[in-house]
């Protein structure tokens, strides 16, 4: 009841900024919504006093009020630009310019916290510290230093009192979506809970710096050896649930296109690696870089791109890579039944819709994309728009894969500002290709089949003894009541014996079978 009261109070308070920003459009969207929530939404719009000079868009009014609430909000905020079957077109393109900064902290509050994590002076473990921060946002902000061995390292420290306002926020977020789930009917297929559940995953890192290195530290193996690519090195030392420590990076922002331009870097290629790169890490390793903004990605000397900051990543099971490599792929090959026959094969489409129906909506949201210059092709767009096509069809939101939607958004706006005449489908085609044919051919097809096979064996004894355990229970029931009955347990005995030899032996002839016909 407590939870309930104060979340009631911080629902108010967040209708309370929106109103302010003129932020309420979305109040007539809500159907069937209890009236105690559409009644004091209408209550609180005609109370406030609301901002002046407020932008006309309703996105970008909706966009400052977002900033204005804070962090967590901005997140949500992000995460809805994801989202333009709910938010709309224009509104979700003006949320995805929402960027995560704030005003820095003060130099005497981060040397403390540093002192604080280490648990020594600051000056014994850095020779120079630089007392203005090189980049501040809403959970840390990052300094520059130097350590006594000479090393630059880039030293994150997160915000004070951040935690505890994300908890806050994040706690309100789950119970307005559990109410949503529950009473609006049309909320239910949009998973509110989930996709909250989602943003509490991806803040999760960014809250616990630790947890961050070490997607850093991940990042880097799956990508070690990969060209004109690499994530700098965690210095583990000085690294704890509030601080992390990394490797120093000197290079030209992805944002400079002056700088990019001076140094003569062939513009082209830079998009290639970057977008290879971040298919590289969806598809083949099913862990991605899911904040790939300009000012995380940075250009050394010799034209290797850097990645930094690894608070937002993403992960896909092999289920998920699959249904992205197949729709992608029948759209590349304009297969469309192939497109609506994984939806079903998957789950994703109720099973009493129509398959040709869906190939057919599909069509609808793919032909008119192909029929348009190469630059304005974007696989993130589709992506958006076929989860909005599937609302008709029932398909429910799936989080996992609106990370991944609004970070391939996020790879093509950049390889776009780097060349102009980038092909998101060209550049994709040969890694989901090769994904395909890796992870789907025969062999591989074998292999899991063997594993399944003998996953299934190391049950077998447990079976057995379950089976053995089961009739000596049968025959001491049976010698309490009839001596006659034993020879039947007997014989029960004999028969559940042959039928388990009998399969282990069919088990071992499937897998001789499937590695003789291989």
């Amino acid at each position: 009841m407590r939870d309930a009261i104060r979340h009631s109070f911080r629902f108010l308070s967040v209708i309370h900024e929106l109103a302010r920003h003129d932020a309420l459009f979305w109040v007539d969207d809500l159907g069937r919504a209890p009236a105690g929530i559409k009644t004091a939404i209408r209550l609180m719009t005609g109370l406030v006093f609301r901002k002046k000079n407020l932008p006309q868009e309703p996105g970008a009014r909706l966009a400052a009020a977002l900033r204005e609430l804070g962090p967590a909000y901005i997140k949500l905020g992000q995460m809805l630009a994801t989202r333009p079957d709910l938010m709309g077109d224009a509104i979700a393109r003006d949320l995805s310019s929402l960027q995560d900064r704030l005003p820095p902290f003060s130099a005497g509050i981060a040397r403390a916290r540093v002192e604080s994590e280490l648990g020594c002076p600051l000056d014994t473990v850095f020779a120079e510290f630089s007392p203005q921060p090189v980049a501040a946002a809403s959970i840390a902000q990052v300094h520059k230093a130097r350590k006594h061995d000479g090393t630059w390292v880039a030293v994150k420290i997160l915000r004070p009192g951040v935690r505890a306002a994300f908890e806050r926020d994040l706690a309100a977020f789950s119970w307005f979506a559990g109410i949503a789930e529950r009473s609006i009917p049309k909320a239910r297929r949009l998973r509110p809970v989930a996709v909250v559940d989602t943003i509490k995953d991806s803040v999760a890192n960014e809250l616990n710096l630790r947890l961050e290195a070490a997607a850093a530290s991940e990042l880097a193996e799956n990508m070690a050896g990969t060209p004109g690519y690499r994530i700098p090195a965690i210095d583990w030392e000085f690294t704890t649930g509030r601080m992390m420590t990394m490797e120093w990076v000197d290079g030209i922002p992805l944002s400079d296109n002056e700088g990019l331009e001076a140094a003569g870097f062939d513009r082209a290629a830079l998009a290639s690696t970057i977008v290879r790169a971040f298919l590289l890490q969806a598809m083949r390793d099913g862990f991605f870089h899911a904040d790939l903004h300009q000012g995380n990605l940075f250009v050394q000397a010799d034209g290797t791109v850097v990645a930094l900051d690894f608070g937002i990543v993403g992960r896909l099971d092999r289920e998920s890579r699959r249904y992205l490599a197949e729709i992608l792929y029948g759209f590349l090959q304009k297969d469309y039944r192939r497109v609506a026959r994984w939806h079903f094969s998957a789950g994703y489409v109720p099973k009493d819709r129509s398959e040709e129906t869906f190939a057919q909506a599909m069509r609808a949201v793919a032909e008119p994309i192909f029929g348009r210059p190469v630059r304005a092709v974007s696989a993130g767009r589709l992506l958006g728009q076929l989860f909005a096509t599937t609302e008709a069809f029932g398909m429910e939101t799936q989080p996992q894969l609106l990370l991944l939607q609004r970070s391939m958004v996020m790879v093509e706006g950049m390889a776009l500002h780097l060349d102009r005449d980038a092909n998101m489908w060209a550049l994709s085609r040969p890694v989901i290709a090769d994904w395909m044919r890796d992870q789907l051919s025969p062999e591989v097809a074998l292999a899991d089949g063997i594993v399944e096979v003998v996953d299934g064996l190391k049950q077998l004894p447990g079976m057995i003894v379950r089976a053995n355990n089961l009739l000596e229970k049968l025959e001491q029931d049976f010698d309490h009541k009839a001596p006659q009955k034993t020879a039947k347990a007997h014989s029960a005995r004999m028969w559940i014996g042959f039928i388990l030899m009998g399969l282990v032996g069919s088990v071992a002839g499937l897998v001789i079978g499937l590695v003789l016909s291989h």
